[in-house]
């Protein structure tokens, strides 16, 4: 995938949904460049992810693409509590399947989620994990997860094919 295949992953999810904005489970960046380049110059996002490596990478390229957008990076583990400003959307693209207990991680991100507030999840279409991506989730199963998380009106954006498990998506769900 490139960055044109990133920004159609989540374009329909993000436009017009306000300009505060996190992504979780960062790595390096793909995704905070894509919301970059959605959101513009009146955009903010806080970048979180454990690897204080990679958020320092993504400041760079995001400095040299997208100087103008504000990036707060953020070294932390968002399976846990974070503080973080009320939120119009979150992003969590490829970084929900590493996570066991699923139910407590939603739960945080609809709390940082605004009245409305969306959440943008980008994952392989697949309920078979493997070492290297453990507990993903199917398109099917994602809309159960996410009633059961009290997210509401979620639907399927688009998929691209991947040569790991077949084929990623991306899907909205509303606070």
């Amino acid at each position: 995938m490139d960055h044109a295949d990133h920004v159609r992953l989540i374009r329909e999810g993000v436009e017009g949904g306000g300009s505060t904005w996190a992504d979780l489970g960062s790595g390096g960046g793909a995704f905070t460049l894509a919301l970059a380049d959605l959101l513009g110059p009146t955009g903010r996002i806080v970048s979180v992810d454990r690897d204080a490596a990679a958020l320092s990478g993504q400041a760079r390229a995001l400095g040299q693409r997208f100087p103008d957008v504000a990036v707060e990076p953020v070294v932390a583990d968002f399976t846990r509590q974070l503080d973080l400003p009320v939120l119009d959307g979150v992003v969590m693209a490829n970084s929900l399947h590493f996570v066991r207990d699923r139910a407590t991680v939603l739960d945080l991100v609809r709390g940082y989620l605004g009245a409305g507030g969306r959440l943008v999840l980008v994952e392989y279409d697949s309920d078979d994990g493997n070492p290297w991506v453990p507990y993903p989730l199917s398109f099917v199963t994602w809309r159960t997860v996410a009633a059961d998380a009290g997210f509401r009106d979620t639907r399927r954006l688009a998929s691209v094919p991947s040569r790991f498990l077949g084929s990623i998506y991306s899907a909205i769900s509303l606070r």
